[in-house]
């Protein structure tokens, strides 16, 4: 678990503004600002002997960084909202599709929604570029050996992207079913993608992340044919872990199901406002 492996630590990750090339390393400088008057209060635990293989040591290890990025979390939540500003985390084992969803999101929303993107990756650019590429301002964090993306990182992201107040900020994590679910950054929701090549029994295998969202997306439906996957189990799997979970079914590259997304999306800014 990140909690007590020691991938949590924001001091590794880099934040790269993909405008102005300008790199920022999380935890290296300390917040300006808007975020020096959202971050001056928070007291930090005395740190944990790490070494110490103890089930006490343990949990008093994990209840540390949890409690300090739920901490850094709500102040995220309080800054976004004070702006007016609705912010969606998106969550996906690699390859399900988070990306060519944003980028097709982006080009049929941008006209009529302000839009900005925080990606989410352990190394390179690639994906930010392909969101700058559609117009649409991006960060790129890298968390180096780090599985997810956290309070503190999402903090330094906003202070370089700055979203314009009453606009929409979507996160693309790092492509992980496990860890992300477990890190608050501040969001209004977490979206889940599963796309139909992954297997209908994902929502039990790794219940904590179906159970943490709001929306599953189930992506890639125009390969259905060519893949043995039941959406009416993968729901129905999904459901027992959260009864609450809304579903949309959709292919980004051939346009089915985006009309549907499309109305989520307004409606959830819609209720912010």
């Amino acid at each position: 678990m990140c909690t007590t492996c020691g991938c949590s630590n924001g001091a590794r990750a880099r934040i790269t503004d993909l405008a102005t090339s300008k790199l920022q390393r999380v935890g290296e400088h300390e917040p300006h600002g808007d975020f020096v008057r959202l971050h001056a209060h928070v007291h930090e635990p005395e740190p944990v002997q790490t070494h110490a293989h103890v089930h006490g040591t343990t949990v008093q290890l994990e209840q540390d960084i949890l409690a300090k990025n739920n901490r850094l979390a709500e102040q995220n939540r309080e800054w976004l909202k004070a702006h007016n500003i609705l912010a969606l985390n998106l969550m996906s084992s690699p390859g399900a599709g988070k990306t060519t969803l944003l980028e097709r999101t982006l080009r049929d929303l941008s006209s009529s929604l302000a839009i900005s993107v925080v990606e989410g990756d352990q190394e390179t650019l690639f994906d930010a570029e392909r969101i700058r590429a559609t117009g649409c301002p991006a960060v790129q964090i890298n968390t180096g050996t780090g599985c997810h993306l956290e309070a503190e990182m999402l903090a330094g992201a906003l202070k370089q992207l700055a979203p314009a107040p009453n606009s929409l900020v979507m996160v693309e994590n790092v492509g992980n079913l496990v860890c992300p679910a477990l890190f608050d950054l501040g969001e209004r929701a977490k979206v889940v993608i599963l796309s139909v090549t992954e297997g209908a029994d994902k929502p039990l295998k790794y219940p904590h992340m179906f159970k943490a969202s709001s929306l599953m997306i189930i992506s890639k439906t125009d390969l259905l044919p060519y893949v043995d996957f039941d959406v009416s189990a993968c729901i129905a799997f999904a459901r027992r872990i959260n009864p609450d979970i809304e579903v949309l079914q959709l292919s980004a590259t051939q346009g089915e199901g985006l009309a549907d997304w499309y109305a989520w999306l307004r409606g959830q800014v819609s209720s912010e406002r």
